[in-house]
């Protein structure tokens, strides 16, 4: 009688179910049994993850096509010469046409106006919404109307509001002009639009009053949420109003404000509807940016290599505004 045969006698005389669920081999190892591997594999195929498969993963599949796959391949584009014929030559990668940019005067003055556009708008923005939001948080009358009359140039699009504003700035029978005569003050009245001194200036108006309504309603919400005793401990301490706000509570809306400011950076950057909208796709020196004039050399000029490259950076420079706000979110453990 071989050894394994008597194993096996052995293990079912003493109640040993131990080969019940599996075999043993000669080394003396026990594998799974046919009905344990099946019972495995359904218990996979049960789990959370595979049955949410069918949920996630074709719209993953479709973004990381249609979006991650094509800036990855406009950043290849960019390494290249192409000029939108034929097909382009990857078997020549270079760095040419960023060497070209930073050469570029147009290039080094639309970088300026994005910069600025950035900055000014978002700041301005910031600080009239939050201004507002301390005038309706101290209760003044019609606060829900305000509220909604102030918010409602946030649900216009960049389209709508480039047309209302080029007929506000008309230089004959635009509204501000006509304010402006009827004050008494002619000497300031000027074609707002057409002026390259002061064309930069009106879109960084016009987008301060789509925007700063949200930033209010951000605001408003901060402060809404800032607990009543606080304000009347700085009252009792006799700080003053202007005291009060400026010490205790605008150092308590700094999430508000870090949170807002990276939606209206994001819009600053995706402001090309607007000044296409008012200007064409030039605009000229003084308010070209980044993103109108990777669309002139797209598709105008069909410097699609050249294009490829300023959207390349332009892509990077949204990373630089949304990465410190995700990695802020990510250490408070809110991702």
């Amino acid at each position: 009688m071989s050894n394994s045969l008597f194993r096996r006698l052995v293990s079912r005389r003493w109640g040993d179910d131990s080969d019940a669920d599996g075999v043993r081999t000669d080394g003396g190892t026990v594998t799974d049994s046919p009905a344990t591997a099946t019972q495995s594999s359904r218990s996979w195929r049960d789990s959370e993850f595979v049955r949410s498969l069918p949920f996630w993963l074709p719209p993953a599949l479709l973004m990381g096509l249609f979006v991650y796959g094509a800036i990855g391949w406009n950043a290849i584009i960019s390494l290249t010469e192409w000029e939108g014929f034929g097909s382009p030559d990857y078997g020549n990668l270079d760095f040419s046409m960023y060497s070209r940019m930073l050469g570029d005067p147009s290039f080094v003055a639309a970088a300026r106006n994005t910069v600025v556009l950035l900055v000014v708008f978002t700041v301005a923005s910031l600080l009239l919404g939050l201004l507002v939001a301390i005038l309706v948080d101290r209760g003044i009358r019609f606060e829900n109307t305000l509220r909604t009359i102030y918010l409602l140039p946030m649900s216009l699009s960049f389209v709508v509001t480039a047309i209302f504003w080029a007929w506000m700035y008309n230089p004959e029978i635009g509204l501000v002009n006509v304010f402006l005569r009827g004050i008494g003050l002619d000497f300031l009245t000027t074609a707002w639009i057409s002026n390259p001194q002061t064309k930069l200036g009106a879109v960084i108006f016009a987008l301060m009053w789509q925007f700063s309504g949200y930033c209010m309603v951000v605001y408003l919400a901060g402060l809404r949420a800032i607990p009543t005793d606080q304000f009347e401990a700085a009252r009792i301490d006799g700080a003053s109003t202007i005291r009060m706000y400026w010490r205790v509570i605008i150092p308590q809306l700094r999430a508000s404000t870090m949170s807002a400011a990276v939606v209206l950076m994001v819009f600053a950057l995706k402001a090309f509807d607007f000044l296409y909208v008012m200007f064409g796709d030039t605009p000229g020196p003084s308010t070209d940016i980044l993103a109108t004039m990777m669309f002139r050399q797209a598709f105008s000029s069909s410097n699609w290599a050249y294009g490829a490259a300023i959207a390349t950076v332009l892509f990077l420079l949204a990373l630089v505004v949304i990465g410190p706000y995700l990695y802020v979110q990510y250490k408070r453990g809110d991702l």
